[in-house]
């Protein structure tokens, strides 16, 4: 067991000065639970207590979720990797490719030089950019009247490609298709196969697309650090999607996504049950995108997002991100991490055998006090370690 202490006093001390309005955090082993700890509120609007089993939204959190359900098929036969997908989503075998606006402002678009695969999607090559981080989706957008992906309608994911698959990386709306491939190959909802398949067998009875009524008691508010400081919002999902969104979609509470965590350390099982193959994970956790490397993401909604400058280097797996160098942090060379927009973020460190979870509901993404608190958090974790 960690000493938990000085966990503690990292995050109470930022709740107390007010860096964030709460803070839910979990760490934990192959073996068990090293860590669990809620500060602060659910709201500044209200006086509920941050809890342990507080609802969040872990926006992009989901990716790595809808990767397992992705390869739990692929385990199967159901899918190829590096088959073109538009077999069985033909939307993706009509969209083309963006190259800028013509001097009347209309946009310029060709066909892609090649197909999109499953792989492409994993690993964020296929063309597809975010609108908060891509002018020129935005743009497009606009022109267009196509909604953003928060939205969860269909019309959302009909943005063309920044550039041809396989040619770079970029991050986008690749996992919300994965997730509607995983419906035509399963055919059933994304929700209901990863519920019977990752959620059910993990013992993960709080995460899903949808917020049941008592879930609603025990919900975060998602708030906005504005220049007059931070303010509750009623931001959240819609309870109507038309697609659910495999890409940033679910709610889920720290101590739900360790359980993800702790299987993904534990080579695809958990307390004894197995849900993916060992050679799966470790497939996952490997660099899946050859020599193409992670760029920056410079904001283009700076309300949403700040710019994210990643650690130099920086490789992805098939849905997570992989250091290749060590971190001041701890965090050991070859981790696997990501986050969600409202500021949560997790890691997984096979080498140390340790994974955390760090929730807090803020926008912009990449916060000026939640992004530093979670590193702290890290740092405390490996220490106690």
């Amino acid at each position: 067991m960690a000493d938990t202490a000085a966990i503690d006093a990292v995050l109470c001390d930022a709740v107390t000065v007010g860096d964030v309005p709460g803070v839910i955090a979990a760490a934990g082993t192959r073996d068990g639970v090293i860590y669990q700890g809620a500060f602060g509120q659910r709201s500044l609007a209200t006086d509920a207590a941050m809890t342990a089993d507080t609802v969040c939204w872990v926006a992009s959190m989901t990716k790595a979720v809808t990767g397992a359900c992705v390869m739990h098929l692929v385990e199967r036969g159901k899918l190829e990797l590096d088959a073109p997908v538009a077999e069985l989503v033909p939307d993706l075998g009509r969209v083309q490719v963006l190259d800028g606006f013509d001097a009347t402002g209309q946009p310029l678009l060709r066909a892609p030089k090649r197909k999109i695969t499953l792989r492409h999607l994993m690993t964020h090559t296929s063309g597809y950019s975010y609108d908060m981080w891509n002018g020129d989706v935005l743009k497009f957008q606009k022109l267009n009247q196509i909604p953003g992906v928060i939205s969860c309608r269909n019309k959302a994911l009909a943005t063309p490609l920044t550039f041809d698959p396989g040619d770079r990386w970029d991050y986008g709306i690749s996992i919300d298709w994965a997730g509607k491939v995983v419906e035509a190959a399963a055919g059933m909802k994304l929700g209901a196969y990863m519920k019977a398949h990752i959620l059910e067998p993990l013992r993960m009875s709080d995460t899903g697309f949808y917020v049941s009524a008592e879930q609603h008691t025990r919900r975060a508010a998602i708030h906005m650090r504005t220049p007059e400081g931070l303010a509750a919002t009623r931001i959240e999902i819609t309870a109507e999607p038309e697609f659910e969104m495999g890409g940033g979609g679910l709610y889920s509470t720290a101590g739900d996504y360790l359980k993800f965590a702790r299987m993904i350390l534990g080579g695809g099982a958990l307390d004894g049950t197995r849900v993916l193959h060992e050679e799966t994970v470790r497939l996952m956790a490997r660099n899946a995108m050859g020599e193409i490397r992670c760029r920056a993401l410079k904001t283009a909604l700076p309300g949403t997002s700040n710019d994210v400058d990643f650690v130099e280097g920086m490789e992805w797996g098939l849905t997570f991100m992989i250091n290749p160098q060590p971190l001041s942090t701890g965090r050991s060379a070859g981790s696997l991490a990501w986050a969600g927009l409202a500021n949560s973020y997790y890691w997984i460190d096979p080498a140390r055998d340790v994974a955390g979870v760090f929730i807090t509901q803020i926008l912009p993404f990449a916060d000026v006090k939640a992004l530093p608190l979670f590193r702290n958090f890290e740092t405390a974790v490996y220490k106690s370690l």
